[in-house]
């Protein structure tokens, strides 16, 4: 059988399936049914493993974008829709996905979908496109508490975003600017409506973009500071659409005085955490 996550989150939904059989099995036993009716051996994989994913950028409509990619990952990969047997949201949009058989927090799913990838780790940062999280594990992997931002656009993926809007520069392209600065400019207001006009200043006195960049970037990095607090636990995994952007890690690891370690496929981790939470739900049915 096969699980599936849906993070509908505030920029992005996203979609990971899994194999949910609930114990591993030599590869060459297992197969799954495809649309033409026959099975598949290249399906042969290990139990947990993600067998297909997908994302497409969140809109009004979330439940039909939900849906409509959902369908194009199966299509693509050629499963059968019956051959799924649970479903879990989480996200920003999780309660307007109607496939799903049930929800669950992204707090929850990032932990489950980051200690999947990251069996160590112990605290969790995710900056998503509106809003910041700061997660603290226990030794089982469990949530012990959390900080979250998600009333200022400083501390987000948005404020990247006015940024790149305002230097006419594509988002991917930040972080290789950041790289070339010099001086970093200092970005002192925590508001992203004041800041962007701070922005707008230092572009009329002639400080470079790559300082602004920079700048901007040890701004978010210092936001997420203020949510941690003194004890932070290492290792320290880096998650969300943000933690793609390279540059941030370094932001982060400077802010913090700590190591920062970006998590494998940082995009997709709470839509693993879901798939997985599935399976097990499904596991103890």
């Amino acid at each position: 059988m096969i699980c599936a996550g849906i993070d509908a989150g505030s920029r992005t939904i996203k979609v990971v399936l899994i194999d949910a059989d609930p114990a591993p099995i030599a590869p060459a036993s297992r197969a799954y049914t495809l649309r033409s009716g026959k099975t598949s051996p290249r399906r042969t994989i290990g139990a947990g493993q993600v067998i297909a994913k997908g994302l497409t950028d969140q809109g009004v409509e979330q439940d039909k974008l939900a849906s409509e990619l959902f369908e194009r990952v199966l299509k693509d990969n050629d499963i059968n829709r019956e051959d799924v047997a649970s479903i879990v949201a989480t996200g920003y949009g999780r309660n307007a996905v109607s496939i799903a058989d049930t929800t669950i927090t992204e707090i929850t799913c990032h932990a489950v979908g980051v200690r999947r990838l990251v069996p160590k780790a112990m605290t969790i940062i995710d900056i998503g496109g509106q809003d910041s999280k700061l997660l603290r594990l226990d030794s089982d992997g469990k949530v012990r508490d959390f900080a979250m931002n998600d009333r200022c656009a400083a501390g987000m993926g948005r404020f990247l975003e006015v940024v790149a809007e305002r230097l006419g520069v594509k988002i991917e392209s930040l972080g290789k600017m950041a790289a070339k600065s010099r001086r970093p400019a200092a970005i002192s207001s925590m508001c992203v409506v004041f800041a962007e006009t701070e922005i707008i200043g230092l572009l009329a006195s002639g400080a470079a973009r790559e300082d602004i960049v920079a700048g901007v970037q040890a701004a978010i990095a210092t936001r997420i500071i203020t949510m941690a607090g003194r004890n932070i636990n290492l290792p320290i995994i880096f998650t969300g659409g943000v933690a793609m952007i390279s540059g941030m890690d370094t932001a982060l690891q400077s802010a913090l005085g700590q190591s920062v370690t970006v998590s494998p496929d940082p995009q997709m981790t709470g839509a693993l955490g879901a798939a997985i939470l599935a399976s097990d739900r499904l596991n103890q049915d």
